[in-house]
């Protein structure tokens, strides 16, 4: 029997990688397009949004401003953070590690917004401070006190983890050590020299 002569695989021809590489660069273009449109969107809105929401909240007190301020400052970073610890503790898919870096995106954003606010210069920001100023008295500075602290305690938190594997492994070692001097017989001793 005669074998017939195998037949060359063709790869994709130029004009169709063309077209693809073509079709991928639209949609590069466009989704780059659609964030920016979507990102002076929001631009524009959310910095107001959320200091009418805060302001809501605060109701013109600062005792409440202040107590509000500390809570979110203090639990908006403090989550975010603990997510990260989970996610980036033990060695985990790339796919585990997106989803907990969108988690603690999302926990994080009142105090995104926040400093948005504070550190933003556009219109929408400039008119969100001066909402905060006049409806949510003393709610960005007790943000930030509350934010700072959040990463004092992780940071306590920390390193008594770390003294505490520190100091378990050395009284391991330290076992060890007496346990291997049980073991091995004493020196003979030498006669007092009279």
């Amino acid at each position: 029997m005669t074998e017939a002569p195998a037949q060359a695989v063709k790869g994709p021809s130029l004009r169709d990688r063309a077209r693809r590489w073509l079709k991928t660069a639209l949609w590069i273009v466009g989704g780059i397009a659609a964030a920016l449109i979507l990102g002076k969107i929001a631009g524009a809105f959310f910095p107001r949004w959320w200091a009418h929401r805060v302001g809501d909240q605060v109701n013109d007190s600062i005792a409440a401003g202040i107590a509000l301020g500390l809570f979110y400052g203090f639990t908006f970073v403090a989550l975010p953070i603990l997510v990260l610890r989970w996610a980036f503790r033990k060695r985990r898919h790339w796919k585990a590690w997106a989803i907990s870096f969108g988690v603690a995106l999302v926990l994080a954003l009142p105090n995104l917004l926040t400093l948005g606010i504070a550190l933003g210069s556009g219109h929408a920001a400039h008119a969100g401070e001066r909402t905060l100023d006049v409806e949510a008295p003393a709610f960005r500075t007790s943000s930030l006190i509350g934010a700072i602290a959040a990463v004092v305690a992780w940071a306590a938190f920390e390193y008594m983890l770390i003294s505490r594997w520190l100091s378990r492994r050395r009284a391991r070692k330290l076992q060890d050590r007496l346990a291997a001097s049980r073991q091995t017989p004493a020196p003979p001793s030498e006669p007092p020299a009279s």
